[in-house]
This record gives C-alpha cells, structure tokens and sequence, in this order.
C-alpha cells in the first residue's frame, strides 16, 4: 500500500468494486479501500447471532444485469444461485395473493386481467428507464454538441415507444402510487404490491407526488435481468466475494480495514488519499464509491469547494427511512394461507395502500408505526447453510423508520421491534415462541454499520430534482467533482440506489472517457 496508483477507489460496496474492476481490466492499477472488515456494503453479511447469518441491507438480488454478470463472469468466480425467480406473495385481511410476473391468483378474473395490463404496460416502460439508466447522463445548461445530441436521443427514444405509451409515460410519471394503483387496480392486495415496490427504501408514501418515478426506476432496473428476484448461495455475501474474486483477478488489490479519513489535494488537483492510520496513498485520480455528502464535507473538505456548491451538498436529502429486521428461528414459522413452497418467495405484509401510508405518516413526526409494512424472505428455506441445522432466518426490510425519532434509539428500537412482531404474530402465529435472537437496525444503526451518512439505502432520495442529469446535484451529475481527479461512482450517482452495479460501471466509462487530470 505504500506504492502509487493509478487509481484509489474508496469504498468497497458493489459500485466500487464493478468500477474498480472496469479499470483494471482498462490498464490500471487499482487499489480499493474498505473501512470495514468485509467486502460488500449493504451487500455484506453479518452473524447477528451464533450461526445465523443475514445481510446488512438487501437480502436478494433482482436489478443486477445480465450483461455486467457475464462481463464480470461471476460464475467463474464462485456465484451460483440458491433461487431465482421467486414469486411473491401479498398477505393481509386473512387473504393471500400469489404474484408470478404478469400472473396474479387469488384475485378475482377481472383482476387478473388487469394486472396483465399494468404489469405489461410498465414493463414497456421499464425498458425505455434502462435505456436512460445505462448510460452517463447529459449535461444540462450547455451549448455542447455532444450533451444536445444526447438530449435529443433521449426525446426520440420516448417517442419511439408509441404516441399512446408515450402519452401514458408523460402522464403517470409525476403521479403518486397510489392514485395509479387505484386508477388501473380495485383489489386492495394487488395495489398494496403495487405499492410496496414503489416506496421500499424511498423516504415516500404511496400518495407522495414522484412514487411513481421510483416505480418506474425499480421497473428500469428489473427489465436488465431475465432471471427475477434471485438468491445467491452463501445469500448476498457468495456474490459479494464474488464481486470481489473477479475485481481481484482483473488485478485489482482490496484492503479492508482501512478506514480513509480524507482525500489529499495538491494544485487543485486530487492525487490520493489519507487513511486512519495516518499513512497516505498516492493516486493518479481518487474514486469515492460512498455517499455524496460524506465525499465532499467529511474526505474532501469544504475548503476545496466554492459556496454554491457546498450548499448544494448541504441539502442533499439522503436521510433514510428504511430499517432492518433479522429474526434467528429454531424452525420454520407457519404463515396462514401460505403452502410450504410459498415459504420461500418474497413475502409483502401490507394489506391496503391506506396501511402503508398510515405506517408512512407516523415517521414524518419522528413517530414508531404501530403497524410497520414489511418485505419478508425466509432466504434459508432456499440456503439451509445460513443458519444451524433446521433452524432459519427471517429478513424484512421495514417501512417505516424515521431517522431522527423523538425518543432515544434504545426506546424507538423496541417500539419498532414490538409492531413488527405484532404484524408477523397475526399472519405466522406462534412465531414468537421461535425466536431465538432478533436485531433491528434503523437508519442511525445502518448509518454506523454501512458507514453511509443517514443510513439512506440508495445514498439520496431518488427524486425528480435528485433524478438523471441532476443526481446527486449539480455539478457532480455526470461521476465527475469540482476538483480535477475526484469522481464518484456510488449509488449517489446515476442512476441511483439498488444492486445494479450501474454506477460504478458507467462511472468507470466515463472516467476513461475523461482521462488523467
């Protein structure tokens, strides 16, 4: 560590490591700095208990393209599958509805046909967002050939998705969820699925103005990859070391636990970094994969930046809203109205779209819902090695959790800990003479565990005014910073939060395209 690089990248999540990985294989020498003692960020696994294994943030994978899977050739590198295509299932008012796709049973005929339409629909619409998710977006505010020629491009291929669609797009876009879910859907179940894909990690409600745009996203994301909501063998962890194998054998060198404390910069011009220990690495660029406001006030320093752009950092929204519930069971809870198969898919416990948002409301005060709506997967009904021999893990990602709350974390935590629990008890009863161990992890936790400021899951609201050619901000929306040599390739950038890799492989992209400062 104490020789130059070509490039520091910093931070070892899935964006640094795809990014770091492009350049490598591009012709440089890489080193990648991971504050914690394990690759893969919110991909990362962490034993809450004795023998119980859960990632700390997502808990599958289903937005990672096919295309950077084969690029990256993660199946040389250790990646298989424990599961792919899981279905999901919506439980609530003493109803289960089973979701495969286009397909919807336990919905009425009428119903059925109607998610048909609507999931047909916005899968058209998603392939239009992953034409604008996977590529750098264009500059605004400029005379550049190159920017308005992308500009054009973009308004083209809108229209090239059809007059009808197109209208439809440019209709639903800036509408809020739940108005859509009820516009096109009349069973409750099917707009509360509907929902829970809109608002999950976003700090939204089903009626906040935009919730379609992180649909939309989410939909953009899910049409790069063919094989649906997967589980990696070994969970999110076996694609992380994977990541990680492949980045290696590009060439590239991972330190973890080594923290960096500050980006060095000397005429302007970003030449490494400064790391905990005191010891400096010298780089031709620095490569920051964690979140915008954390690169620029804390590594960067706001001496290096002029007024109107520290403000813009300065309101960045990235608070999260987001938590994360790990149960350690000694068997396998018995939901009603589920089948023993129906265990293992992705189960959605949020009965209407009015329960979501009254989950919603109570965190905009700083306030515990009493009824938090959870995504729940039993990732060891596929993967019996995460846990000891016929016991399990349940995972849920829980909406809401404020991240400033009115009382102190310990009393908030276990107020959340308690409506959870109350949620599962009345869909799986007995489940809480299973439970061994349980962690909960709110915004401020994973704030500290994931080292993300505000412990926001996609590093920022994704937001029209944080969307596309504006994300982060202005004057850092296209991987490149202010100061010369410094770029971001995290889920700050474009196109956002979620494990795509997306970022960090445009990033790198773009910062061959740049060059050396």
């Amino acid at each position: 560590m104490n020789r130059a690089y070509d490039t520091v990248v910093i931070g070892a999540g899935h964006n640094g490591l795809v990014c770091a990985h492009a350049l490598a294989q591009a012709g440089d020498s890489v080193l990648v700095l991971e504050a914690s003692d394990s690759v893969g960020g919110y991909a990362a696994h962490r034993e809450f208990a004795p023998g119980y294994q859960a990632s700390r943030g997502a808990h599958y994978l289903h937005q990672f393209p096919d295309s950077l899977l084969k690029d990256l050739d993660l199946a040389k590198h250790g990646l298989t599958f424990a599961a792919d295509r899981i279905p999901t299932c919506v439980i609530g008012n003493g109803r289960v509805v089973s979701l495969d796709g286009a397909n919807a049973h336990g919905v009425s005929p009428g119903d059925a046909a109607a998610w048909r339409r609507l999931t047909s629909q916005l899968e058209r619409f998603g392939r239009f967002m992953a034409r604008l998710q996977g590529q750098v977006p264009p500059r605004l505010g400029t005379t550049a050939f190159a920017d308005r020629l992308q500009l054009l491009k973009l308004g083209l291929r809108l229209r090239l998705v059809g007059r009808k669609d197109m209208r439809e797009f440019l209709r639903i876009a800036g509408m809020n969820v739940y108005d859509l879910a009820r516009d096109e859907l009349s069973d409750p179940l099917l707009q509360a699925a509907l929902g829970m894909d809109a608002i999950l990690g976003s700090n939204y409600g089903p009626r906040s103005p935009g919730s379609v745009l992180t649909l939309l996203t989410r939909r953009g994301n899910e049409a790069a990859t063919a094989a649906g909501c997967r589980l990696p063998s070994g969970g999110l962890a076996g694609f992380s070391s994977a990541l990680a194998e492949a980045a290696r054998a590009a060439g590239v060198t991972i330190c973890c636990d080594s923290p960096v404390t500050g980006i060095v910069v000397e005429d302007d011009v970003a030449c490494g970094v400064e790391l905990a220990s005191g010891e400096h690495i010298v780089a031709g660029r620095v490569v920051s994969s964690v979140d915008p406001r954390q690169t620029f006030l804390q590594l960067l320093g706001t001496s290096h930046l002029d007024t109107g752009f520290v403000r813009r950092v300065d309101h960045h929204r990235q608070r999260g809203i987001t938590a994360k519930l790990h149960l350690a069971l000694d068997g396998l809870p018995a939901f009603t109205g589920l089948s023993p198969v129906q265990h293992g898919h992705r189960l959605l416990l949020a009965p209407s779209l009015d329960a979501i948002e009254s989950a919603y409301n109570a965190s905009k005060y700083g306030e515990v819902s009493e009824r938090p709506v959870l995504e729940v997967l039993l990732p060891t009904v596929h993967d019996p090695s995460l846990a000891p021999q016929g016991h399990h893990v349940l995972s849920a990602v829980v909406s809401y959790s404020a991240y400033d709350t009115k009382t102190d974390l310990a009393t908030a935590r276990q107020a959340l800990l308690d409506g959870c629990l109350r949620v599962l008890q009345e869909v799986a009863p007995g489940i809480q003479h299973q439970i061994r161990a349980s962690e909960l992890l709110l915004p401020k936790d994973l704030e500290k565990t994931n080292r993300s400021l505000g412990g926001h899951w996609h590093h920022g609201e994704l937001a029209f005014d944080q969307f596309l050619m504006v994300r982060p901000f202005p004057g850092a929306a296209q991987y490149e910073s202010p100061v010369r040599g410094l770029f971001l390739c995290g889920a700050g950038s474009h196109p956002g939060g979620g494990l795509t890799g997306l970022p960090g492989r445009i990033a790198a992209e773009r910062i061959q395209k740049v060059g050396a400062p």
